[in-house]
């Protein structure tokens, strides 16, 4: 069936967040906190989770507020089973719904595939459990108030890619194995829950950053990560925020099961 709408929404109202609110874990990072202002400027109440409650509620209150909502912190720890229960119940108890989920959080490990123990490497990709049930709450929340939901997973350009070993070799450990398989992992669990949630008008799309060193990277691997860039560059924060809001808003409402990588070309080699 293909039914004409009866009102042709404008672009600012596709992109527009009011009256939503959204959780993102993780907000407190190097490219957390600007997914989370972007959510914050298009209109969203944003829920933010850390680990500590107080940490989360000071990332909370200093989100910009521009229709005065009042955004909240949350205790929640993606790693733990219990704790995402105990939080996200919390999390809709506090702002009454949730329709959009931003799996952004990460407990990694630097360990590199020549000495990472079994027992880190399954820790790593539990990452992906935490995830996946942050997604499934937020599914079920959404059928029973019988409305949309969009989840965006954060995946990576080395969930689709190989690493460039030259690029660390003799400056720093070599991209971590587990993180690789954990990227990859997150971009295939999008397209599943995509297309067994799809009836129940809940998305879920993966947005994958390409290399968006912070600023205590290794001046010398930048250099070399930036010879290997179309755009001959590294990506900013803020070159994330358009499309965390694309994919949060109505202006996606026919994308899902897609993975968006936002890496200055480094994929199209």
């Amino acid at each position: 069936m293909n039914d004409k709408p009866q009102h042709e929404p404008t672009v600012q109202e596709l992109f527009d967040l009011n009256g939503k609110a959204s959780l993102i874990s993780g907000a407190s990072g190097h490219l957390g906190g600007a997914l989370a202002r972007a959510l914050a400027e298009a209109g969203s109440r944003v829920v933010v989770t850390s680990r500590d409650s107080d940490r989360a509620q000071a990332v909370a209150d200093a989100l910009p507020d521009p229709n005065g909502v009042g955004h909240c912190g949350i205790a929640l720890d993606q790693m733990d089973a219990a704790s995402v229960d105990r939080g996200f119940a919390e999390a809709v108890q506090q702002v009454g719904q949730i329709d959009v989920l931003v799996n952004n959080g990460h407990e990694g490990h630097p360990a590199d595939w020549t000495d990472v123990t079994p027992e880190q490497f399954t820790r790593q990709l539990a990452n992906a459990t935490g995830y996946f049930q942050l997604a499934r709450l937020l599914r079920a929340h959404a059928v029973g108030r019988n409305a949309p939901a969009s989840v965006i997973m954060l995946g990576s350009m080395y969930g689709v890619v190989a690493s460039y070993p030259e690029a660390y070799e003799g400056v720093v450990p070599a991209s971590p194995v587990a993180y690789h398989a954990l990227k990859g992992g997150i971009v295939h669990l999008t397209r599943h829950l995509a297309v067994y949630w799809a009836r129940d008008d809940v998305r879920v799309n993966c947005l994958s950053p390409g290399p968006f060193p912070s600023e205590k990277a290794s001046p010398e691997m930048v250099r070399r990560l930036c010879t290997h860039s179309p755009m001959k560059r590294m990506g900013l924060p803020h070159e994330l925020k358009g499309a965390v809001v694309f994919l949060a808003s109505d202006a996606s409402s026919y994308i899902t099961g897609q993975n968006l990588l936002i890496d200055g070309g480094w994929t199209a080699w």
